[in-house]
């Protein structure tokens, strides 16, 4: 095989349509808009239109609320915890910290903290601290003889 041999499997790539160019391309002078009426013209929108009738979206009540300024966490659970520790991902003799967690490649990034939760079982002796906790996952990491520390983060980061 040769660089200019190289191919896209037939049928991966699809041309564009050229619309409004002339008669031979089918999509010619209208451009598959029709005759006249306003979704023949320019800058429409009519995507919940009901003809006048109120749409169905102004129908339904309005429901919830959304928290402006609500946190979120990345979520870690101990059964992943425990299998880092396994692959020795991760030391226990030292503190199992945020940033620890982000080196090793158990959490992507920290958004408003890490938060741990009770799945799955730790077996390792070790000492986190973290954003946010469930009172199960802090039972759970006492049980196995370690401890879970909440810290508070930094509230300009």
């Amino acid at each position: 095989m040769k660089l200019n041999e190289l191919r896209d499997n037939p049928g991966a790539t699809k041309a564009r349509k050229r619309v409004g160019r002339g008669p031979g391309s089918g999509t010619g002078k209208m451009g598959g808009r029709g005759i006249k009426g306003q979704k023949s013209r320019s800058g429409v929108a009519i995507k919940g239109f009901e003809g006048g009738q109120m749409p169905l979206y102004q129908r339904l009540p309005k429901r919830g609320f959304n928290k402006p300024n609500r946190k979120a966490y990345a979520v870690v659970n101990l059964g992943l915890i425990q299998k880092f520790i396994d692959a020795k991902k991760i030391d226990v003799k030292a503190a199992i910290t945020e940033d620890v967690l982000i080196s090793s490649g158990l959490v992507r990034r920290k958004l408003d903290g890490i938060r741990v939760l009770a799945k799955g079982e730790l077996t390792a002796k070790a000492n986190i601290k973290v954003t946010g906790a469930s009172k199960s996952a802090v039972e759970a990491v006492a049980k196995a003889g370690g401890s879970l520390t909440i810290t508070v983060a930094a509230a300009a980061e």
